[in-house]
């Protein structure tokens, strides 16, 4: 049992995370929650079916414990966008700080979109995964992340946030 969530870890160890840093913005947080959903998942691996692939998984468990988190620590409160911690400094170059603001900026924009829309851009842009797996983590259809996901990014073009 421990030894196939060790190789679960090790191939999806890194998806996880991401997926809960986009989430999150913070690494700290991630690295924790990123644990608490392997633990989870070693405690309840006897119960996984192989009904969607081990990612799939990984990636709902890691949702319902950041929404855990949430529920917990916020108490209904909004968080200012500007509290959010910023991306790690990779350079001190001046290209290297405008794609900082320019992803920061992006990352900014995501944030007002509506829940579900926001959560589809993270899983595919950071998570790599396909609609399939994205309908699957959210519980709908591929076709449903597919259309979500493009009225997303015309969102996102448009400038039209909800």
């Amino acid at each position: 049992m421990a030894d196939k969530v060790d190789g679960y870890y090790k191939q999806h160890g890194k998806l996880v995370f991401n997926y809960l840093y986009q989430l999150t913005r913070s690494y700290d947080l991630s690295e924790e929650l990123t644990q608490e959903t392997f633990y989870q998942a070693m405690r309840t691996v006897d119960n996984y079916k192989g009904d969607c692939k081990p990612s799939v998984w990984l990636c709902q468990i890691a949702k319902h414990l950041w929404y855990r988190y949430l529920e917990k620590n916020t108490k209904g409160k909004t968080v200012p966008i500007d509290e959010i911690e910023s991306f790690p400094d990779e350079g001190n170059t001046c290209d290297s700080f405008l794609e900082r603001q320019d992803k920061i900026g992006l990352y900014m924009k995501i944030h007002t979109l509506k829940k579900d829309m926001r959560e589809v851009i993270y899983l595919r842009l950071s998570g790599d995964l396909s609609f399939a797996e994205i309908g699957e983590i959210l519980g709908k259809s591929e076709n449903w992340a597919r259309v979500t996901f493009y009225r997303a990014k015309q969102q996102l073009m448009k400038g039209d946030y909800i």
